[in-house]
């Protein structure tokens, strides 16, 4: 789905005035007496998402209102404008006047994002309006970030009957060819003679044809080193630790980590950062066979350390595992881990915040900073030391899931960290899905820290 500004020199163009509750009246006195009349028969008020179309005496649209509602409103929410222009008639929108410069991107972007709409299975359309690109927005970069979000929507929307192992590897060979990186993808058993026991273990039980593997994408030949791992577990039935059915329904977003960090390398490879990108997805099915791991299987991980399995279904933490310590090899300057990895995380902050764990004080400043700026809400969550003790079991070095639940999504991040030792490391513990429509954000699968990630990575990586 191509998410685009209208050309410039589009026919038929409608004024359009975005409106708060404060300049309303003011507005209004500066209409034309059939302007203002019109208004105030129809009785508008510019409430948040409210919008309304203008004629000229011959019935032809004069101008829109767009309601921007007060300060108050949309501190409550995100993306003011596409909430407007979702109720808008069809037709090609230019701003009549500009937006505070600090709102005017992320304003364009949502717009451009509530014209997304899933129609692989079913005609459907978001948004049918369109909007020309504002003096001082850089309309290639607000058109590739809303690419990269689509995609990372389209990856996380797809059925798991879709979006096996080999769909998602197909995905980012596809990007990969889209800007000259280059990919190479081990799958099967050449997981064990590579060295990636975890990642074969957890994948091992699925069908031949969603055999387990780990995709490794490269792009970029100088720069500082960004490594991105990213959770592809496409369908996680739990394994013999089944879920009930009332928890396998969104199970098709478990690869959301994944869709999140391609729409991110689309991002950055789009508009060329000078940087050296990997992208490590560890793609599995955690199905359940005759060859599933067991509760009580003590694995032995890429980086050596042992690992006792108390529950089948803590199955991200093991994949990334591998994904991570391959990533350490290359000593990055930055890497990042984004999974849909505990219920806890969504338990803490619920569905619009990503939760995130680093020792770096200075990427959390730069991340809450951007994250603000782009509206791409994040949350920084600890790794207390005091719960490394949780996640060591006795019989083995590490515990896959730690009894009591009790800090469930700290354990887990610190269970990753032992994993990624040696440059500095985020993890993220994201949703990837948005349970109810919002403006810009229909239901469905969302990217999650993305955005508030790129919008920091010249600072973290001094472009």
């Amino acid at each position: 789905m191509s998410l685009k500004f209208a050309s410039s020199d589009s026919s038929n163009v409608i004024p359009l005035h975005v409106i708060d509750s404060d300049g309303f009246d003011a507005w209004c006195d500066r209409q034309s007496d059939p302007t203002r009349a019109f208004v105030a028969a129809t009785g508008f008020t510019p409430a948040l998402g409210k919008s309304l179309l203008v004629p000229d005496a011959s019935g032809k649209p004069l101008l829109a209102i767009a309601g921007f509602g007060t300060a108050a409103t949309r501190a409550r929410g995100r993306f003011a404008l596409a909430a407007a222009a979702a109720t808008l008639p069809e037709g090609t929108y230019a701003l009549a006047a500009p937006l505070p410069a600090s709102d005017l991107e992320t304003e364009c972007l949502g717009w451009l994002l509530a014209t997304y709409a899933f129609d692989r299975y079913k005609d459907r359309s978001g948004a049918k309006t369109a909007l020309i690109c504002p003096d001082g927005v850089d309309a290639e970069k607000i058109e590739s970030i809303a690419a990269g979000e689509a995609l990372t929507r389209d990856l996380i929307n797809t059925p798991a009957s879709d979006m096996g192992p080999q769909e998602l590897e197909d995905a980012a060979k596809s990007l990969a060819q889209a800007h000259g990186a280059r990919c190479t993808v081990t799958t099967g058993d050449a997981l064990l003679a590579d060295n990636f026991p975890m990642i074969h273990t957890v994948g091992r039980a699925a069908a031949p044809h969603r055999a387990p593997r780990l995709i490794d994408m490269s792009w970029g030949q100088s720069g500082p080193k960004l490594t991105l791992v990213g959770k592809g577990v496409c369908f996680d039935t739990g394994g013999l630790n089944l879920k009930p059915g009332g928890s396998m329904g969104l199970m098709k977003k478990d690869m959301g980590g994944a869709a999140t960090v391609l729409g991110l390398a689309h991002m950055i490879m789009a508009l060329n950062l000078p940087l050296q990108l990997r992208v490590l997805i560890p793609a599995v099915e955690n199905a359940v066979s005759g060859d599933s791991f067991r509760p009580g299987d003590i694995l032995t991980s890429r980086k050596g350390l042992t690992v006792e399995i108390n529950n089948t279904d803590a199955e991200g933490r093991l994949v990334l595992a591998d994904a991570l310590a391959l990533g350490s090899e290359d000593t990055p300057d930055l890497m990042i881990s984004m999974a849909t990895l505990t219920g806890a995380a969504r338990v803490a902050v619920g569905p619009d915040l990503s939760p995130y764990y680093t020792d770096d004080a200075a990427f959390a400043a730069a991340l809450d900073h951007s994250a603000s700026a782009v509206s791409d809400p994040v949350w920084r969550m600890p790794f207390w030391e005091p719960y490394e003790k949780m996640i060591e079991p006795g019989i083995a070095d590490l515990d896959n899931a730690p009894s009591g639940g009790f800090a469930g999504s700290i354990t887990a991040a610190l269970f990753l960290r032992r994993f990624a030792t040696g440059q500095r490391y985020a993890h993220f513990d994201i949703y990837g899905w948005n349970p109810s429509a919002a403006p810009a954000r229909p239901k469905g699968g969302v990217g999650m820290g993305a955005r508030a990630i790129l919008a920091a990575l010249p600072q973290l990586l001094d472009l």
